[in-house]
């Protein structure tokens, strides 16, 4: 028999809980504290990336952060703050940079990566959410300095032992597949096993798939607290109603860690701030790209190029900065000869908040606080492209069925 489940969160993460779950004959409702219009599941790149195997917490990554802790425009910025949480989460990010941790998240990365990749694909040759877009020519990684080529390289044939298709472009090579680049670039690597979607696209046909399958979505409700009765969660409360479910679904990105503080469980996790700038225009780019030095990425979208980028720690707020917005315009610039960013283009921007671990790996799975609970987040950069695999094994975990990988790596009680 089916069950009653309740998913707090209509991002990517919960939205894709809420497809696997109503396949599976479970009663499901969404709620949702915003507009479910905005946010890191709308403004992200768009990207599906097994080439990612490389963890956000990697060494020198908190000496990076350090070093542009000044500078608000730099691709990585750590706000100064004394806030707890914060202090917490940076001590345990930095004890996480290790060449240990890396080698032991790669096998991880890519495995929940491709398993993504392939329910992406599965989703749109079933038709059930129309014709999206969802285009395999993979990503450049474009670099202009040596360092940075060598840097990529090494990745490269990581991922290739890995088993994941790349290539190494000259720069003539480089200019037969994309044209238009500025004369500084040295080459690409490019990752042929990686694909690009529109998110607000599939977010909106999400959205009418499910509800035309019978999965209630409460938009503009917050939640305010829980009850709790024989180590199990028997009310959900929100400004407007009250809710009872036999399985209770974390999935409120950035927001989690203060949900479950009403549960009396502290769970690691911080704001990562990216932006987005939309040009609704011809530029001439049909590659997806990541703009090595600047880490800006590039994604030819329907109707439009985006350019986003940044990691900004400075808590949960949506206040744009538009030093950070004149940064990602600038770098797009300088990589592509006759990329012009208007300035009504900027002022277009917009932010989303991505949820980011102390090691850069997505918390899934139940606590041993409440037996009817389960936490999905924390996915950092690869939300978008980690949606679906994170709904396919909740739904396994909760329907008791035998999962599709371990999530020993993801638990969300694990230290650090």
């Amino acid at each position: 028999m089916g069950k009653s489940i309740l998913i707090v969160g209509g991002g990517i993460v919960g939205l894709s809980c809420a497809y696997y779950l109503q396949k599976e004959g479970h009663e499901v409702t969404v709620i949702d504290k915003s507009g479910m219009n905005s946010g890191a599941s709308y403004v992200n790149a768009g990207y599906l990336t097994p080439s990612h195997i490389i963890p956000l917490a990697a060494p020198g990554m908190m000496a990076k952060g350090i070093k542009w802790m000044f500078n608000s425009s730099s691709p990585f910025y750590m706000k100064p703050r004394l806030d707890g949480d914060f202090l917490r989460w940076a001590w345990a990010f930095n004890r996480s940079s290790t060449r240990a941790h890396v080698e032991k998240a790669i096998p991880l990365i890519r495995e929940i990566n491709v398993l993504s990749k392939d329910l992406y694909s599965d989703m749109h040759d079933s038709g059930e959410l129309g014709d999206f877009q969802l285009e395999k020519k993979g990503l450049l990684m474009l670099y202009k300095t040596q360092k940075e080529g060598r840097h990529e390289k090494e990745v490269a044939r990581r991922a290739a032992d890995e088993g994941l298709e790349v290539t190494e472009l000259t720069r003539a090579e480089l200019d037969a597949v994309q044209p238009g680049l500025s004369p500084e670039i040295d080459g690409a690597v490019h990752y042929l096993c990686d694909a690009h979607t529109s998110p607000d696209e599939i977010m909106d046909r999400l959205k009418m798939y499910l509800r035309v399958q019978g999965v209630v979505i409460r938009q503009d409700e917050e939640v305010i607290g829980f009850t709790q009765k024989d180590k199990r969660i028997s009310a959900t409360l929100t400004k407007k109603a009250t809710y009872s479910a036999d399985e209770v679904i974390l999935a409120g990105g950035s927001w989690t860690s203060g949900l479950l503080k009403n549960l009396g469980i502290r769970l690691l996790l911080q704001a990562g701030k990216g932006y987005r700038i939309n040009v609704p225009r011809p530029v001439g780019i049909t590659l997806p790209a990541i703009l090595m030095e600047a880490k800006v990425a590039v994604t030819p979208m329907k109707h439009f190029t985006r350019f986003a980028g940044t990691m900004e720690f400075s808590g949960i707020n949506h206040k744009i900065r538009p030093e950070r917005v004149e940064a990602i315009a600038r770098a797009a610039e300088s990589y592509y000869t006759e990329l012009e960013i208007f300035p009504q283009e900027k002022q277009a921007a917009q932010c989303g908040l991505r949820p980011v671990s102390p090691d850069g790996l997505p918390y899934i799975g139940k606590t041993s606080h409440y037996g009817n609970l389960t936490i999905a987040t924390g996915h950092a950069m690869m939300g978008w492209s980690l949606g679906p695999a994170t709904g396919k094994l909740v739904c396994e975990l909760i329907s008791d069925q035998p999962l599709s990988m371990s999530l020993e790596g993801f638990h969300p009680e694990r230290r650090f």
